[in-house]
């Protein structure tokens, strides 16, 4: 490596590692090199030498009520932002729970571990220990940790402003599977807080119906609704499964959309895109979540090293509406 790019041993290590800078052609040098050659670093060697793994891990979602594709986004994300910063990333599923997180602590594997799926009271936090940590979502107490989320209150009250602001009164919240809401998985219930606060403050009446999100689990619930509240004409989907269903049973009850049933979504921007009609709806960046997150632990993981206390981060995502064809004026 050091004779094909022209330089010193040590001022290859330098460059790689960072520890000491170098000048730009210098590192340009050692980069062609790295190219040219396929060097990949030896993250057990680096271990034994440095005492540092350069390893994350990733705490990711084995769930039936999450959308897998999103999970997968924000992993792939993860995995390419860590790589820009020199680390590799191992999955651990969350289904392990505390006693994964304190396993993980305790092998000394890991410098740092970012955790998905965060519930409000989320067991896992409490055994972290000394591991440096950035959480996707926000628990209900946040202090003393770095957290990264959208801001899941903000899209709620997005949705209910868009829906009052075309003149509808009667609205229907379907959200995800009761058991989201039995294990106070934050997004599903900041959501729906901030969409409720909002509806009060619009004087829209609403009512909240859970939902499996099959075909079947949205028939009914989308006939509960109907029953109590016949009149409702605007509809809000924080359930990816429940959306082309619900379309499909509107139409068959005679309702045209947006005609007679206004419908927004929260959900990826290729979800929105690809019914008919195109879906208005509510988005965040699964993308930004990922890159901020690698970034917070990373950041701590350094000041840790430097004898210096973490910074503690709160980062909320700002939440975009894009109008499209699924709502209409009453």
């Amino acid at each position: 490596m050091a004779k094909a790019a022209g330089v010193s041993p040590s001022t290859v290590s330098y460059t790689l590692s960072r520890k000491r800078p170098v000048s730009a052609e210098t590192r340009r040098r050692v980069e062609q090199a790295v190219a040219a050659l396929g060097y990949h670093p030896n993250a057990g060697a680096r271990a034994l030498a440095g005492r540092r793994s350069h390893i994350l891990a990733l705490a990711v979602p084995l769930r039936t009520d999450v959308y897998v594709p999103v999970m997968m986004d924000i992993a792939t994300s993860v995995a390419v932002a860590a790589r820009k910063q020199g680390y590799d990333v191992l999955l651990i599923t969350n289904d392990e729970g505390p006693d994964g997180i304190r396993r993980l602590a305790a092998s000394g594997l890991a410098e740092g571990v970012i955790l998905m799926d965060v519930e409000l009271d989320d067991r896992r936090i409490p055994t972290l220990g000394d591991l440096q940590a950035a959480l996707i979502g926000m628990p209900r107490d946040p202090r003393g940790l770095s957290c990264v989320d959208n801001d899941f209150q903000a899209a709620g009250a997005l949705c209910a402003d868009h829906l009052a602001d075309l003149g509808h009164r009667e609205i229907a919240f379907i959200g995800y599977a009761p058991g989201t809401y039995q294990r106070h998985a934050g997004y599903a219930e900041r959501t729906l807080a901030g969409f409720a606060a909002r509806a009060k403050e619009r004087g829209l009446r609403f009512l909240h119906r859970p939902c499996e999100g099959t075909y079947e689990g949205t028939a009914g619930a989308l006939g509960r609704i109907l029953s109590d509240r016949p009149d409702t004409t605007g509809f809000v989907v924080q359930n990816e499964g429940a959306i082309g269903p619900l379309l499909s049973l509107l139409r068959t009850s005679g309702r045209t959309v947006p005609e007679d049933a206004s419908v927004i979504a929260l959900c990826p921007e290729r979800v929105a895109e690809q019914y008919t009609p195109a879906l208005t709806a509510v988005t965040g960046s699964a993308t930004e979540l990922g890159r901020i997150a690698v970034e917070q632990v990373v950041s701590r993981i350094s000041a840790s090293a430097r004898g210096e206390q973490p910074a503690n981060e709160l980062v909320l995502l700002t939440p975009a509406l894009t109008i499209r064809e699924s709502t209409g004026p009453i």
